[in-house]
């Protein structure tokens, strides 16, 4: 049994957990509408706040991981009410016995898109001149994850619905996906140009190499969980 005290500090960190978690209620949905409406704006505030301690960041917005994360949770719940199972637990080739839930795909897609931020990050690293390591990587990686949260969120509800019967959602699936990909390149193309203070053309085809690097680590990791 609990000792007073233990179940006193229990309470304290439940009351604490529960605020957490139902403040993403309210902060998710406001995260997501200035992703998208002012990408630019917010990794620009998050690159601001790179010299605040870290109590003080993140205050009117969620921590970019966890925003990530939650699209993406946000993008499997839609699947699942639509009556979509995913592949990879239902695959028993290569890699995907090791998924075998829907906790353990949520966790492999996370690491999946994050490695468009990731590589994104590194290549405007590379490109700024800065030796690239952990610290010089982190907080680019934390801005990047802003729209790629949008990208991950808009491309998997748009797969899913274009894996749907009906014609109409098909249609809106296909338009979903190519609008995700077009915001994602031009959001990243206005960033890189910003930055590195380099034209957008050139900022474009960096952006295109970031994303070919991702889109490779997504197609490397299908065929390990495929067989």
């Amino acid at each position: 049994m609990l000792a007073p005290m233990d179940f006193m500090k229990w309470l304290n960190s439940l009351d604490e957990l529960l605020y957490e978690v139902m403040s993403w209620l309210l902060f998710f949905p406001l995260t997501l509408l200035r992703s998208v409406f002012r990408p630019i704006g917010i990794m620009a505030e998050i690159d601001a706040e790179a010299a605040l301690p870290d109590d003080q960041r993140y205050k009117a917005v969620l921590s970019p991981p966890l925003f990530l994360a939650l699209a993406l949770l946000l993008a499997h719940a839609v699947a699942t009410a639509l009556g979509q199972v995913d592949t990879i637990i239902l695959s028993h080739h290569g890699l995907a016995g090791l998924v075998n839930d829907n906790a353990s795909a949520l966790i492999l897609r996370v690491i999946v898109f994050a490695a468009f931020p990731l590589f994104l990050a590194a290549r405007l690293v590379r490109r700024s001149g800065k030796k690239l390591d952990r610290d010089s990587l982190q907080q680019p990686f934390y801005e990047q994850c802003y729209p790629a949260a949008v990208f991950a969120l808009g491309l998997g509800v748009g797969t899913s619905l274009s894996l749907d019967h009906h014609s109409i959602a098909n249609t809106v699936g296909r338009c979903f996906v190519l609008a995700s990909i077009a915001y994602y390149w031009l959001v990243e193309t206005r960033w890189f140009a910003r930055v590195l203070g380099i034209g957008h053309l050139r900022a474009a085809g960096n952006v295109f190499l970031g994303l070919l690097e991702g889109t490779t680590f997504l197609i490397v990791v299908a065929i390990l969980f495929s067989g």
